[in-house]
């Protein structure tokens, strides 16, 4: 077994994909043409978004909206990049909500979170050392 994909469901699955694309770099790998479900080019594990209706067809009891929620869901995209700053700081630039600057960890590694304008809860690190 391998993970394959993780699926974040959004109000608006073309935005999100624009803020991932303008914020981080990340390419448009695939939009459906209904709009309702994309993917990122995010190397082996694919980055996914799916609207809240296609959830909804999909989860008949219902999900928790990321984005109508005052904190953030209990888990998040971890992005890795050796310019945690400069990625914040575009990130902030493309409509990104600080929720912690970048930081130096004791363990060696720079790390920053920030909410997407979906509600995703984005943590911004440097590779961890060996």
């Amino acid at each position: 077994m391998k993970l394959g994909y993780t699926i974040v469901y959004v109000p608006d699955v073309a935005a999100s994909l624009r803020f991932f694309e303008q914020a981080f770099g990340l390419k448009q790998k695939f939009l459906h043409e209904s709009g309702a479900y994309g993917e990122l080019d995010t190397g082996d594990t694919t980055l996914s978004f799916a609207s809240h209706e296609l959830a909804a067809m999909n989860l008949p009891a219902g999900h928790v909206r990321a984005s109508d929620t005052a904190q953030p869901l209990g888990m998040e995209i971890g992005l890795v990049t050796e310019q945690v700053a400069a990625a914040h700081q575009l990130a902030l630039a493309c409509g990104a909500v600080e929720l912690a600057a970048p930081s130096q960890k004791p363990w060696g590694q720079t790390v920053s979170y920030l909410r997407s304008p979906d509600g995703t809860l984005i943590e911004l690190c440097s590779p961890i050392s060996a």
